[in-house]
């Protein structure tokens, strides 16, 4: 007599149990790649989070100002000359009859663009100069890392007021003064990173291989590099800012009649103003510190969210 088959049954069952539980380990694995809880920790840091609303109400205030101020920032109405907060000018008006509100909404423009810009171009630059230091080393590591010495020896606020000076005031001047001077600190962290990578087993064995400088650099080298530059990018952008207010406020920036912040700043340069009229001062302040602090916040939540030694 012929055995019954349900005794074979028994170890295809088990074969395919340990086949469907490798299956869900492996989607568990890629479910919670570095990727995915670096996510899960930005996203779990709530002033992190504060922050970026907050960034994202000015980023399109900025974007949609011509929807959404009351008034032409630069139209002039000297009836309305300085006149306080009311139901037809919500922030009041400054020295020329012009709206504050308008001109706060229309200031996030050149003030947010300065950052995002001259941070972009100087950290561009300290990949490329850092890259070539950190991994050819030898004469060229010496050139770059002696001349990015020099620089640092500047001081940044004066050397910035002397190039825009120079160059003349404007959003595109502040931007090149700002990255001629900010280069320096990301380019010395690039170095360092690329120190530490080009030694590891996987870029000597694609150099084994034959692969290109540009192609081991680009491919297996700079990825390590990207999170600690996006965090100091962060950071960059809420200083870049605050330089382009300083500028603006010393009338080496934006210039009225266009808005930014910084020039709404300059009517504090008159005591009476400050002692009796805080809404021509007050509302661009507060932006001010409110967009630094925004990005500062967000900056520690990609921090903590990037630190591979942090516990979840």
């Amino acid at each position: 007599m012929s055995e019954k088959p349900e005794k074979f049954l028994a170890p295809e069952s088990d074969s395919n149990q340990g086949v469907a539980t490798l299956a869900i380990e492996v989607a568990a694995q890629k479910i919670d790649s570095p990727g995915s809880r670096a996510r899960r920790r930005f996203f779990r840091h709530r002033l992190a989070m504060f922050g970026l609303v907050v960034l994202i109400i000015m980023g399109s205030a900025a974007i949609l100002a011509p929807l959404i101020a009351p008034y032409d920032p630069a139209a002039q109405n000297l009836i309305d000359f300085r006149q306080p907060p009311s139901a037809k000018h919500w922030l009041g008006t400054d020295g020329f009859g012009r709206d504050v509100l308008s001109r706060l909404i229309y200031g996030a423009r050149p003030s947010l663009s300065v950052g995002l810009i001259a941070v972009t171009f100087y950290e561009l630059i300290a990949v490329i100069l850092g890259s070539l230091a950190g991994y050819y080393g030898g004469k060229v590591d010496w050139i770059i890392m002696r001349t990015v010495d020099v620089v640092m020896t500047f001081p940044s606020l004066i050397i910035i007021i002397f190039l825009v000076a120079i160059l003349g005031p404007g959003l595109r001047n502040t931007i090149v003064a700002i990255a001629i001077l900010r280069w320096t600190e990301p380019t010395r962290l690039v170095r360092g990173q690329i120190l530490s990578l080009r030694e590891m087993d996987y870029v000597l064995a694609a150099r084994s291989l034959g692969a290109k400088d540009s192609r081991i650099i680009r491919r297996h080298i700079l990825p390590g590099v990207i999170a600690p530059l996006v965090v100091h990018a962060t950071f960059g952008v809420a200083t870049a800012i605050l330089l382009e207010a300083a500028l603006s406020f010393l009338n080496l920036g934006i210039l009225p009649p266009a808005a930014s912040w910084g020039n709404m700043m300059t009517a504090a340069q008159e005591l009476v103003i400050l002692e009796q009229m805080p809404w021509l001062w007050l509302p661009p302040g507060l932006a001010i510190m409110l967009a630094v602090l925004s990005i500062n916040f967000v900056g520690d939540g990609l921090r903590d969210a990037l630190d591979v030694t942090r516990a979840e």
